[in-house]
């Protein structure tokens, strides 16, 4: 049971974007950092526990252009290393990556685009980190561009490209197991991958014909968000499907795990942010998934939802033309 908790006031209300919310515990200080993106900036907010004292940063996407003009930034995210902490964000123009705290920008990377077809959108999409040194973005033209992050200092590179896709990527999750990385995109495909010095494609699941908007892994399970408000369960390294479950009404906007305790939150268009258990059968090593609660944000289109800690006694949300984050605690 989760109840609501004093919400995080934004200085701007959020996009309707995939996965706009991402959210970064430092328990060691006793603060939650959230980032939510608004056009061409991004609100960041620190919150202490039970939302007492915010403060607020407001990062502008600043790009190469003329006299610096701003884009339209698609999504922002932070990517925990084992040696550092990077906010990531993508954009029409690039990639661009900070100091957790937004305060410096270490590394830009330009979309390497000359001339468009007229009908298409360019932009990035989809961020997470892999493996302990890699950092990787999606593109609207399907590739992957794998990034390798020193341990401090500025001198990240482009190491590969992977070029599984043939529509834009949506989203990106990773995890350390067999399979390491994960990638979805419009068409509702999924590829697999294998991080060693190179990325290998592991398996591909095939689309169904809706988009699939966010991806997460946990124990070599994939769970997958749909247009149709469908979640569906699949084996990492066969692809094999192994659940259905129509969890909304409307499009899935957000999902997360926390990743101690198996919990998978999905936030959607209809307003609700729903709160699943994942496990394995300990006798057949299934995959079984059970409903736990159920939170309506009353009008409200959703369009980010992450847990606050890695048990999932937490979740916060975001809401298009809301200028607030809501947030939840379990009682």
């Amino acid at each position: 049971m989760y109840r609501k908790e004093r919400s995080v006031p934004l200085k701007s209300s959020s996009s309707a974007l995939y996965n706009n919310l991402s959210v970064l515990p430092l328990r060691d200080k006793q603060l939650t950092y959230f980032a939510a993106v608004h056009g061409s900036s991004v609100s960041l907010a620190s919150a202490a526990p039970g939302g007492l004292s915010v403060s607020h940063r407001q990062l502008q996407a600043k790009e190469g252009g003329p006299a610096g003009s701003a884009s339209i930034v698609t999504q922002a995210s932070w990517c925990v290393l084992p040696s550092r902490v990077l906010l990531v964000l993508t954009s029409q123009k690039g990639i661009q990556m900070y100091e957790s705290d937004g305060s410096i920008m270490v590394y830009w990377h330009a979309l390497d685009v000359l001339e468009p077809p007229p009908a298409q959108a360019v932009f990035a999409r989809g961020i997470a980190a892999a493996s302990g040194r890699f950092i990787c973005v999606g593109t609207s033209s399907g590739l992957v561009l794998v990034f390798d992050v020193p341990s401090k200092g500025t001198n990240i590179t482009l190491s590969e490209v992977l070029e599984e896709h043939r529509d834009s990527i949506t989203d990106i999750t990773s995890e350390d197991g067999a399979a390491d990385l994960v990638t979805a995109d419009d068409s509702g495909a999924l590829c697999v991958w294998k991080a060693k010095e190179e990325f290998s494609l592991l398996t591909r699941i095939s689309a169904f014909g809706w988009t699939c908007s966010s991806v997460k892994l946990w124990n070599g399970v994939i769970a997958a968000g749909y247009g149709n408000g469908q979640i569906r369960l699949y084996e990492a390294t066969g692809g094999a499907l192994r659940a259905t479950v129509s969890a909304h009404a409307r499009w899935i906007y957000a999902l997360d795990l926390a990743p101690l305790t198996g919990k998978l939150l999905s936030g959607a268009e209809d307003s609700y942010v729903q709160i699943w258990k994942l496990s394995r059968s300990p006798d057949t090593g299934d995959i079984e998934i059970e409903h736990c609660h159920s939170e309506c944000v009353t009008d409200t289109q959703l369009c980010g939802a992450r847990f606050c800690d890695p048990e999932g006694n937490s979740f916060a949300a975001t809401g298009y033309d809301l200028s607030e984050i809501v947030r939840y605690g379990q009682v």
